[in-house]
């Protein structure tokens, strides 16, 4: 049995409907994650598509749980309980609506700030004291817009390339945050 250093959870939610959502910037992360890496997420298992990487000689199981957002944390609890992976070294990518599009932060842990897919993974985990990268997609320009219907919607044309750039700082802050610690990650992309 692979012993891991880290387990690595990309947010999102499964399923064509919700590709390139403002919700599935995590999966948008993994997956630019596998295309440097040349990791697969193939292997189907603790309800999330799974691949491995190594990070300065740190074995790292990804996840992509394919439950939905709001039961992200029934795959984290499966893999990180398996594996005895504590809470410090379970790093979650997600969506933040409080922050512009394209900015990132990062934080050794806290409240869940209203998004239910890290409420989730608190309540399973027991804690609050993970580590996570949250990615700005802005928030709704018209108070009367549905939050839900704002996350599951998809970038406009002249938000992508920000979007992009936002992707590639996550997974840059992902590996630096895995080999040098929160407070380096920290100093470099907040």
């Amino acid at each position: 049995m692979p012993t891991y250093q880290w387990l690595l959870v990309c947010l999102g939610n499964p399923g064509k409907d919700y590709e390139d959502t403002r919700h599935n910037i995590g999966f948008m992360a993994a997956d630019r994650l596998s295309s440097r890496e040349g990791t697969r997420f193939s292997k189907l298992r603790y309800r999330a598509l799974t691949g491995e990487i190594a990070v300065k000689g740190q074995r790292v199981l990804v996840l992509k749980p394919q439950t939905y957002m709001n039961l992200s944390g029934e795959s984290v609890k499966l893999a990180g309980g398996f594996y005895k992976i504590p809470p410090e070294r379970v790093l979650v990518i997600s969506d933040d609506v409080a922050l512009p599009l394209g900015k990132l932060r990062i934080r050794a842990g806290g409240s869940a700030g209203g998004h239910n897919g890290l409420k989730n993974i608190i309540a399973h985990l027991g804690t609050d004291q993970f580590p996570r990268i949250r990615v700005g997609v802005g928030a709704p320009a018209h108070p009367e817009h549905e939050m839900i219907d704002w996350v599951i919607g998809h970038f406009t044309s002249q938000e992508k390339k920000t979007v992009e750039e936002a992707v590639d700082r996550a997974v840059d802050a992902a590996l630096c945050l895995m080999s040098q610690g929160v407070q380096e990650a920290q100093n470099r992309y907040n």
